[in-house]
């Protein structure tokens, strides 16, 4: 009796004309290449600010988030005397909702939310990267928990939906320009940014949360002041803000 296994078709090749077939999706964010090889990592980290009111004593609200070991910061609202911001971050969404219970508590249930600031992103690469784990997840803490640059501007921004109608060329050159200012206030240590993509995240259809970090308040007033002619700020930026400005007043440690 022959074995049926024998009749199977699993090594035909594909008949003429039949579609390739697809690829699997990956989604793993993509950096440099690394002594030869390219970097890949399917990590990236998630970083959330809360604004809130009606606080009088943020140092207060610091030790709670040491308690509640919350990795982040929190921020004393310079527009606002009874204002704070806290800032989480997490590389499995899911502990955002164990965040979420700690805020619930006291000393953070007799607060009052502020949902115009609510900011969500996700750290990303754009595929230059010459070192990818320290871009998505080490640069971001050791940025945003430097007891010595407790200064920072947080706010959101989208874009036209033109500027996604550029050739990669133009975007790049458009780009550069933004990035070359960037570098010049970071070489000079008086500024330092954090992008985060918050496509499909952000509740106003947002594109980018962006956070500028400094020793003092004035060289950020003046990075986005500087930044204003740019073309992708003057030409292709549909809208910007709320922009949350703070001090530090705790941070957890990196």
């Amino acid at each position: 009796m022959t074995d049926s296994k024998t009749h199977t078709h699993s090594h035909q090749p594909a008949a003429a004309g039949a579609p390739a077939p697809e690829k699997a999706l990956d989604l793993r964010e993509k950096g440099g290449a690394k002594n030869g090889q390219p970097q890949l990592l399917d990590k990236r980290l998630f970083m959330q600010l809360t604004a809130f009111g009606g606080c009088t004593d943020g140092a207060a609200i610091g030790k709670a988030m040491e308690t509640e070991k919350i990795e982040g910061a929190v921020y004393l609202d310079a527009n606002d005397p009874r204002g704070i911001a806290v800032l989480t971050m997490c590389e499995n969404p899911d502990e955002l909702f164990r965040f979420h219970s700690a805020l619930n508590r006291a000393p953070f249930d007799k607060l009052i939310v502020k949902p115009e600031y609510a900011m969500l992103g996700r750290t990303y690469a754009i595929g230059y990267e010459p070192d990818l784990e320290d871009t998505l997840l080490k640069r971001p803490r050791r940025v945003t928990l430097d007891p010595n640059w407790p200064w920072a501007v947080w706010y959101p921004l989208r874009r036209t939906g033109a500027f996604s109608q550029l050739s990669h060329q133009e975007q790049g050159q458009i780009l550069k320009e933004h990035g070359n200012i960037g570098r010049q206030f970071g070489d000079a240590d008086l500024a330092k940014d954090i992008r985060l993509n918050c496509t499909g995240l952000d509740k106003n259809d947002n594109d980018f949360v962006i956070g500028l970090i400094g020793k003092d308040l004035f060289p950020l007033s003046a990075l986005v002041q500087t930044m204003r002619p740019t073309q992708q700020t003057s030409k292709y930026i549909q809208s910007m803000g709320p922009f949350f400005v703070g001090r530090a007043v705790w941070q957890s440690k990196p």
